[in-house]
């Protein structure tokens, strides 16, 4: 099994929509679970996905092992695409793991948990940086890292390299790319033809800023379902080809 998280230490970089694409994309050829970690349930809601019942999905009972994470998996129209949903006590996620012996590698022990196989996992992360983090970054082969063209944005990328740098073991491979790139604005321009050549961690894929993104919330689907030729289409399944090919699949 290969877990994908699509992280960053910044909020309202097209996380959501990229972990929900490639969630598709990856659905295509593989059995493929996405577990929405961010408590505010974006990619739970993109997916047409209801929650089970709030005592079953506690994050208290899931991480004290009261609760089987295979208890709250749910299906969606993919047949090989399944979802666990966001819940509300996801938000008290870091004082859960701060009560265990070993917080880093819960994510990690609670995937490994699941009896129904999975070829990938797909996270989808709420932003910062926190115990939740070290966990996340634990349980990851590869962490996909959303870019908007932005000198903040850019500092994540780095921060997020040193948080992988500082771990003894198991570090995972980065992948960043560009999100919401606006070609009208010159420094989106600059940063998306200079940056996958200057950064070793950042591939030639650039995600436009359009309203084809933001009808996924109308569709709730992801793109290619409903505008499989459009140029975020096209973009995001340039993305899954190549955390594919940093998964080794």
């Amino acid at each position: 099994m290969k877990v994908v998280a699509v992280y960053s230490v910044k909020g309202g970089v097209g996380k959501t929509s990229a972990a929900v694409n490639l969630a598709w994309h990856a659905s295509q050829k593989h059995r493929t679970l996405l577990w929405d970690l961010d408590p505010q349930g974006g990619a739970t809601f993109l997916l047409g996905v209801k929650p089970k019942q709030k005592a079953k999905a506690d994050v208290h009972a899931l991480v004290k092992g009261k609760t089987d994470l295979a208890d709250v998996v749910r299906s969606t129209e993919d047949k090989k695409l399944d979802v666990i949903p966001a819940h509300d006590s996801y938000s008290a996620l870091d004082v859960e793991l701060d009560g265990t012996k070993r917080p880093e590698r819960q994510l990690d022990k609670m995937l490994a948990s699941l009896s129904k196989p999975h070829d990938v996992v797909i996270l989808d992360c709420p932003p910062g940086m926190s115990l939740l983090s070290e966990a996340i970054l634990r349980a990851a082969d590869v962490v996909v890292v959303p870019l908007v063209p932005s000198p903040l944005a850019m500092r994540s990328l780095d921060q997020v390299t040193d948080m992988v740098t500082e771990m003894k073991k198991g570090r995972p491979r980065i992948v960043g790319f560009l999100s919401m790139v606006d070609r009208r604005k010159t420094i989106h321009r600059d940063v998306a033809d200079t940056l996958p050549q200057e950064s070793k961690h950042v591939i030639d894929v650039a995600v436009p800023a359009s309203s084809m993104v933001e009808k996924m919330g109308v569709e709730r689907a992801p793109i290619s379902t409903f505008a499989p030729r459009s140029v975020p289409a096209k973009a995001y399944g340039e993305l899954w080809k190549g955390v594919r090919s940093a998964l080794s699949l």
